[in-house]
């Protein structure tokens, strides 16, 4: 079965965030605590203080100086234009208690279907992955329909039964790839599955084909490693130092998680991630 978008990187466009068809959403209906990414407390519904009426942010070109890293961390995978535009057909939640509620429910909600649509639509680029493109592209056909879906619809559906569906599909696709890319002289695949990696220096190491799904990495010590052709899906990468790292071809890596690294000009990147304009423009840079 032969897919358009295979090997397209503009394919995940809609997937991307498109902060001028949102309603500022994720400045709302999200909460956050007083941290290190956030200098003060703000509940699920009240809109962020930086947020002006039309829906701009005071402060976006010094977020992380002001304190709030957060905000240049998070992605939507394209959720917040989704709801405003699809969902509520334009209503933005100024408009009424009751609207305002439900949107700020459904985002979360369309926030995971998204993540999903873009994994699935990721693993259809794979030519590794072929001979399941017929499921994956049916699972990920039925997960964009649900995305079309009534508010009311969306906040009684089981996003986690969905989910077990979705995730055995994609952990074929890691081992379809990573099986064809073993390092020879390792001759056999590292497993830091769900492993914690707090802290640890892994610099210059050989973690070719490695699974780090679910993986602790906040602040590991990840530089000039190569990690090409590892899985990433669900690894948290908080303060990790990827500077001068290699993640050519690895699968499942995010932006969300990107952004959260710490990295330089030198590390290399996957086609569907970019390098985050808050990271050093110089290589071997000191943070």
């Amino acid at each position: 079965m032969e897919v358009k978008w295979v090997n397209s990187d503009s394919s995940h466009n809609e997937l991307r965030a498109d902060c001028e068809n949102c309603f500022g959403l994720c400045c709302v209906a999200l909460p956050f605590a007083a941290s290190a990414d956030f200098p003060i407390d703000k509940e699920k519904g009240r809109p962020c203080p930086n947020l002006q009426s039309d829906f701009r942010c005071t402060i976006h070109k010094s977020l992380r100086q002001r304190g709030f890293k957060g905000c240049t961390v998070f992605e939507c995978f394209g959720a917040g234009q989704k709801v405003s535009q699809g969902t509520f057909g334009g209503v933005h939640w100024r408009e009424g208690k009751d609207t305002a509620k439900k949107m700020f429910d459904v985002l979360p909600i369309m926030h995971q279907l998204h993540e999903m649509l873009w994994y699935l639509k990721e693993a259809l680029t794979f030519s590794e992955s072929r001979p399941i493109h017929s499921d994956l592209y049916k699972l990920f056909i039925e997960t964009e329909q649900l995305t079309n879906q009534s508010a009311d619809f969306l906040l009684v559906l089981d996003i986690p039964a969905h989910r077990a569906r979705v995730n055995p599909l994609l952990l074929q696709v890691s081992e379809f790839v990573r099986t064809t890319q073993v390092s020879k002289k390792r001759k056999k695949r590292l497993n830091h599955r769900g492993a914690d990696l707090m802290g640890v220096n892994l610099k210059g190491a050989d973690l070719r084909t490695a699974d780090f799904r679910g993986a602790y990495l906040i602040a590991a010590d990840l530089r000039d490693t190569d990690l090409r052709k590892a899985d990433f899906i669900g690894a948290d990468f908080r303060d990790a130092d990827i500077r001068g790292a290699d993640l050519t071809g690895s699968i499942f890596l995010t932006q969300v998680q990107v952004n959260a690294a710490k990295g330089d000009a030198a590390t290399k990147l996957p086609n569907l991630v970019s390098h985050p304009s808050h990271w050093s423009k110089n290589k071997k840079n000191d943070w």
